[in-house]
């Protein structure tokens, strides 16, 4: 015989629940139905929280998100003229008919009315249909304002999209048209009267005036590009600038004021005879010190204005400190280290300096010269160099690339020459150009290269005569590396062109 069931309500109390893996419970079956009951009695007499401003239940108002698309899409149902080609004529057409008439089948031309996208023709009389006419190729729909009043809206060059082409019902929605000036456009007014037993049509003749061709300006592209008319001084043969306006990288617009600028600048990086400060120091090791430094930028294959900085930078540390004979070198590297920075897309690493040094120097050294040396420049590297000028010059007078190789070689050499450094850069660099033109038999000081250059022959005659006195003095072998590269072929040798004893000056 089996037990006697126990009633989970004496054995258990209700609300028992069992626990179960990962958090669940669950509740014995017997007391489900009364948990169950329990849980609605709780639902029913809770209360519900309700916003103020809520309508009455019986009064619930629907809404949609977007609003009431249906009678704005109706609402928008209006048609307009649109007049394609202005020379054509619009027909104003006032149709009229009575009571009696109506109930005869319309049939009016589509050419008259000229009528392209209405699909049906509604009359209405007494609130009953009275006629349903649908034309073959085009037809027309007759809206009614009054009982005795109907309308015949025209629409001359509908655009209709392709779901309103699908629609059952076309004339209900139509697309939007694009605006069209009024005074360009005249809109076409109909009125109806009454005539009994008969439609009378009268045609009204409105001619559009065609649009006005509007005189354009000439584009600010053109007249941007259009070089400026300047007025040259008498002898100079062409306007460099003018003929290369549309060269981006020549900066034609500007490139007279860059250089003015920088002529300017020159003031402001003064170097004096420093020689008599520098207790430890001479110049055959300044010269030596500056042939070394070329050396490295051939090794490095630094740019050429990275050695003219460097060896500007040296002159202004030395102008303005003492240094020992020890320190000359280091001074050195760190003006390239700085220069290359300055002028290099990817510059040597400190290390690579450090080698070049023979280890002579550690890291630490290094970079604290590096620091001294922006402090003496007040960290104003934007100081105006010989090549960049000489560069500008010799392209201005259109000079061959093995004469500006050879004005180049000059103003190279010239970095090893103490009796230089008190010259401008600007000086040096058109002395150099009018030197090289001596040694090659070309044509002397034109009125081009005084415009271009800003400077005069009187002007230059004695930096070109210092020049000219350092090429001619005795090469010594351990300041051979600059002429040793310029006696390469990729310099077209200019190194070995026979110098000039006696110049046209």
């Amino acid at each position: 015989m089996p037990p006697t069931r126990i009633l989970s309500t004496q054995s258990k109390p209700s609300g028992t629940a069992v626990p179960m893996r990962k958090g669940m419970a669950t509740r014995n079956s017997t007391t489900s139905n009364q948990l169950t009951k329990q849980s609605v009695v709780i639902r029913e007499t809770r209360l519900k929280r309700k916003a103020d401003a809520s309508p009455p239940k019986d009064k619930t108002v629907k809404r949609s998100a977007l609003g009431n698309i249906t009678n704005v899409t109706k609402a928008i149902g209006k048609t307009f003229t649109q007049v394609n080609d202005p020379k054509k004529l619009v027909k104003k057409t006032i149709v009229t008919q009575s009571k009696a008439a109506v109930t005869s089948k319309v049939q009016i031309s589509s050419q008259t009315i000229g009528l392209r996208s209405l699909d049906k023709i509604l009359v209405k009389n007494d609130n009953k249909l009275l006629a349903k006419t649908k034309l073959p190729a085009r037809s027309t729909k007759f809206v009614k304002k009054d009982e005795e009043k109907l309308e015949i809206p025209e629409v001359a060059a509908l655009r209709r999209s392709v779901d309103l082409e699908k629609s059952e019902d076309n004339s209900l929605y139509v697309s939007a048209l694009e605006e069209v000036a009024e005074e360009n456009l005249k809109m076409v007014t109909r009125s109806s009267f009454k005539a009994q037993g008969k439609v009378e049509i009268k045609e009204k003749i409105v001619e559009v005036e065609p649009i006005k061709s509007v005189t354009q300006k000439a584009p600010v592209e053109s007249r941007l590009n259009a070089p400026p008319e300047r007025k040259l001084p008498e002898g100079v043969e062409w306007d460099f600038d003018g003929e290369n306006w549309l060269d981006p990288f020549q900066v034609s617009h500007y490139a007279m004021d860059i250089f003015n600028y920088l002529k300017e600048r020159e003031k402001i990086f003064p170097i004096g005879d420093y020689m008599e400060k520098q207790i430890c120091l001479s110049r055959w090791m300044r010269s030596l010190l500056v042939d070394w430094m070329v050396e490295v930028q051939e090794s490095f294959e630094l740019n050429h204005e990275t050695l003219y900085l460097a060896v500007k930078l040296v002159d202004l540390y030395l102008t303005k400190v003492t240094v020992g004979k020890e320190t000359l070198q280091l001074l050195g590297a760190a003006s390239l280290f700085i220069a290359s920075k300055f002028d290099e897309r990817i510059p040597p690493m400190v290390e690579d300096f450090l080698y070049i040094c023979d280890g002579a120097y550690t890291q630490k050294e290094l970079l604290r010269m590096e620091m001294n040396i922006l402090k003496i420049v007040d960290y104003d590297l934007g100081i105006p160099l010989s090549y960049r000028f000489l560069r500008r010059y010799a392209r201005c007078a259109k000079v061959s690339m093995p004469t500006l190789t050879l004005a180049r070689y000059i103003l190279e050499y010239s970095l090893m020459d103490y009796a230089t450094i008190m010259f401008s850069d600007s000086k040096m660099a058109a002395a150099a150009l009018f030197l090289a033109l001596q040694m090659k038999d070309l044509s002397g000081w034109t009125p081009t290269l005084e415009y271009y250059t800003g400077y005069a022959l009187s002007e230059l005659k004695e930096v070109v005569l210092a020049l000219n006195e350092g090429l001619l003095r005795k090469h010594k072998e351990a300041l051979a590396t600059v002429r040793n590269k310029y006696s390469h072929k990729i310099f077209f040798e200019v190194a070995k062109v026979p110098l000039k004893e006696v110049l046209d000056i």
